[in-house]
């Protein structure tokens, strides 16, 4: 453990309340989750002048309270719930209770220490606004069409159908913004051009890349792998030897990428020559996929690294 970080708050966010605990107290302190409540606790953080605020990924709950934590400059980290949970089984916390849980926030940030969060600017949080708002566009218009698949008839049908040329009209108007916010950003556009010029890449998962990986060409293949949910992790134990799996990432991004890969091994030599490969040796077309797309997120990386389009191999 990193002796330098010895004060931390827990914060346990749930759709009514936010519980606090902190290193300085055995107590919890439970404060209602509304504007007056975050308010509440960021004077809070600022009185205690912490080292780290940590709270989980809730399905969109702790947004707010994130945004407003990081506005005041103040340490915030958001973990994956997962990692908190299986250190919790580690050291024995097998009860959960939101006060139990804001506890064990401040034990696993003590043990683990996460990295800080890079604060997003106004435009960045609105291109990510906009990103998460066609995906749920794509997701009600799919969920309608499958509601027609299954035998939808009279009224219910027409009542679908009209449901999903609203859908249309708004899933365009919310690309037209997005192209409109990255063409209005001189740094945006050419990462835009240079990500769009390797086969398979277009605009759309050129801005997701832009908007939810900025750290693209920024860090190492193998860091960009981890953080998109593309690196392989092994899983042994003992004389146990599991298969190599992915976890975790940023699942936007990786949705982007899988149907990126899968133009790319149509269209993009390198990429097909490798999936083709792989096959031939005997891979799944599920673990072959993966290679490919992992493949395809270090090129780009290196494109942005080096400012350079994308070259057809001589």
């Amino acid at each position: 453990m990193n002796s330098s970080i010895t004060r931390v708050i827990g914060i346990d966010v749930s759709k009514s309340w936010l519980d606090l605990a902190s290193t300085d107290s055995d107590q919890v302190q439970r404060i209602a989750h509304d504007p007056p409540g975050i308010a509440a606790v960021v004077r809070e953080a600022q009185a205690l002048d912490v080292q780290r605020i940590t709270l989980e990924a809730s399905g969109g709950w702790q947004t707010q309270l994130v945004a407003a934590l990081m506005h005041a400059g103040l340490p915030v980290i958001v973990v994956n719930p997962r990692q908190v949970r299986e250190y919790a089984r580690a050291t024995g916390h097998l009860a959960k209770t939101d006060r139990i849980d804001a506890h064990v926030l401040c034990a696993f940030t003590l043990a683990v220490q996460p990295p800080l969060r890079t604060l997003k600017d106004d435009q960045a949080e609105a291109l990510s606004a906009l990103l998460a708002r066609r995906d749920q566009l794509i997701g009600m218009r799919t969920a309608e069409k499958n509601r027609l698949v299954l035998g939808a008839t009279g009224a219910v049908r027409k009542n679908i159908k009209e449901h999903i040329k609203w859908l249309d009209r708004h899933l365009r108007d919310t690309n037209h913004e997005l192209k409109k916010l990255v063409e209005a950003s001189p740094a945006w556009q050419a990462k835009q051009e240079l990500l769009t010029s390797a086969p398979g890449i277009g605009d759309t998962t050129a801005r997701v890349l832009i908007g939810e990986l900025p750290e693209l060409g920024r860090l190492n293949h193998k860091q960009i792998a981890a953080l998109a949910g593309v690196a392989p992790f092994n899983r042994d134990s003992g004389q146990m030897r599991g298969r190599r799996m992915i976890w975790g990432g940023r699942h936007q991004v990786r949705r982007a990428l899988y149907m990126a890969t899968i133009t790319a091994i149509r269209a993009n030599p390198p990429i097909r020559d490798f999936y083709r490969r792989l096959k031939a040796d005997g891979k799944p077309s599920k673990v072959a996929i993966t290679a490919c797309m992992r493949k395809l997120l270090v090129t780009l990386n290196a494109m942005l690294r080096d400012e350079q389009p994308w070259r057809a191999p001589a």
